[in-house]
Formats: structure tokens, C-alpha cells, sequence
């Protein structure tokens, strides 16, 4: 495997050769083995052979074309392999959630948004989990929210959000959910019942030393 010469020499991948250039003489004078002796001097050598290679290979055009190629290579492999394990997560939590195992379910969904956290399905699905179970009613709502906020114009997923910070009365935040499901999605009769009843539930007197 081919090594990452920009992380060698500290510089990032858009770096000019003319950058390149100057970082490699700034550690050749800092790691340079003179500099050593004993032990960290053979170290210091190993490592300066390290730097004057990434250099070369580096201020060579066609080299670092090379390489840039391989790079993006190893990080599209990289994201297929990620890709692929988000959706064995994804499965198992299905299956987990059809079974009633509402636990494993969401620690499978919870794997899969670590490995997409883009995925906005494999946070709805999490949401979905967690609004079992009144302690994990917080992760729920959080969950729904991060698939809002990755898919903005996903009217199911708004109202998904809107019913749970409903449920867990914070009405305002459940209210702005419903509007915009309510503008992306057009008419809905249960998202209209639904604001008709948090603005009945927000303009309710809270109970107090005097009142209900």
C-alpha cells in the first residue's frame, strides 16, 4: 500500500509545489541527523530518508498525479467498505425491530448512522426505535432531528419529528416540525389536527399556586 506522502511531510493535498518545497527544507533543517547522535541519530536518519523520499515523490509531477490517484482509490474503497457495513447494521436492526427487540434494534441503528452519519433513513430508524421506550425518548427526538436537518425538505420525516418532541411536550420545537412538514409535503389532514392541537396545549395556563 502506497503511503500518504502529504501526511509525511505535513502538508495538505492542494499544496503548491513551491509549498512543497518549503515545508521538506523547514524539516530538513529541523530533523536533519546531524542535529543527532547516538540512537536518536539512527532514528533521525531513518526519518530523514522518509522526508527527502515523500519529497521526491512529491515534486515530481507525474509521481504525485500517481499517487493522488491511488489515494482517492484507497478512500473510495475505504467509503464502500463503511457503506457496506452501515447497511448490514441497517438489516439487522430491521429484523431486530419486526421481532419487537426494540434494544437491539436501536443499538443497530445507532451503529449504522456512526458508520453513515448522512444517512438520514438510518437516523429516522434509530427515532423509530427509541420512541419505544420513554427513557430513550430524548435520542429519539435528537435522531429526528439530525435526519430534518440532513433531508429538510422530507415531509415524513418532519412530521416524525413533530410528533415526538409533541409527545415529549416541547410544543414550539413540535410546532415548527409541523409547519414545515406542512409546507413541503402540502395539505395533511393529521398534520393539521396536530398544530390545532399544540396551539391548544400552548396557549393552556400552566398549573401554578392559584390555578389548575
Amino acid at each position: 500500500m502506497s503511503k500518504d506522502y502529504y501526511a509525511i511531510l505535513g502538508v495538505p493535498r492542494n499544496a503548491t509545489q513551491a509549498q512543497v518545497r518549503t515545508r521538506f527544507r523547514e524539516l530538513a533543517r529541523s530533523q536533519h541527523p546531524d542535529r543527532y547522535s547516538g540512537e536518536e541519530k539512527a532514528k533521525a536518519e531513518d526519518e530523514f530518508q522518509e522526508i527527502t523520499h515523500a519529497f521526491n515523490v512529491l515534486n515530481d509531477p507525474e509521481r504525485r498525479r500517481e499517487i493522488d490517484a491511488t489515494l482517492v482509490q484507497r478512500e473510495k474503497s475505504a467509503g464502500d467498505d463503511k457503506g457496506d457495513a452501515a447497511k448490514v447494521y441497517l438489516r439487522r436492526g430491521v429484523k431486530a425491530y419486526k421481532e419487537a427487540n426494540y434494544s437491539e434494534a436501536a443499538d443497530n441503528f445507532e451503529r449504522a448512522t456512526r458508520e453513515e452519519p448522512r444517512d438520514a433513513r438510518a437516523w429516522v430508524y434509530l427515532a423509530q426505535a427509541c420512541q419505544h421506550q420513554r427513557r430513550w425518548w430524548p435520542k429519539a427526538r435528537k435522531a429526528a432531528a439530525k435526519a430534518c436537518e440532513i433531508e429538510p425538505m422530507n415531509a415524513k420525516y418532519l412530521k416524525l419529528a413533530g410528533r415526538l418532541f409533541a409527545e415529549s411536550e416541547m410544543f414550539a420545537r413540535a410546532e415548527k416540525y409541523y409547519i414545515a412538514a406542512q409546507s413541503w409535503g402540502g395539505e395533511d389532514a393529521d398534520v393539521e389536527a396536530a398544530l390545532v392541537e399544540i396551539r391548544r396545549r400552548m396557549k393552556k395556563p400552566r398549573g401554578g399556586l392559584f390555578g389548575g
